[in-house]
């Protein structure tokens, strides 16, 4: 079976929690993320909650990279989800690990759109 799509659920513990509630380095960090894996970004949006807490997205050719972040717990869920063989998701998740400044982490791939055969499937185009 072949899949359209990977899409990692990311799970970072004990970040840093002053950064997890600044919008701007959630930004750099998820926009770094893009890049590193290879990804093309189309739009973002990053909103700041209050009292603490942000949402980000980047929504990029190939799917869409999103983060939520709750400061209080030192917590960030991060969904990476790629279609197409150009992209590493991988790469972005070990960045934001790093950037989120984890002490553990964790990460499952699902395969999305399940598809019967072994030739190539075609893609949307960038």
């Amino acid at each position: 079976m072949q899949a359209l799509g990977r899409h990692l659920l990311c799970e970072y513990h004990g970040c840093d929690r002053a950064l997890l509630n600044d919008a701007e380095a959630i930004r750099t960090a998820l926009v770094a993320a893009v890049t590193k894996s290879g990804a093309t970004p189309l739009h973002e949006v990053v909103h700041a909650f209050s009292p603490h807490g942000v949402t980000g997205v980047i929504v990029i050719a190939e799917s869409h990279f999103a983060i939520h972040t709750w400061p209080e717990y030192g917590f960030a869920a991060v969904d990476l989800f790629t279609c197409g063989t150009t992209v590493d998701p991988y790469l972005a998740f070990e960045h934001l690990k790093r950037a989120l400044r984890a002490q553990t982490h964790s990460v499952v791939e699902i395969r999305r759109g399940l598809m019967p055969g072994s030739a190539p499937l075609p893609h949307k185009p960038g």
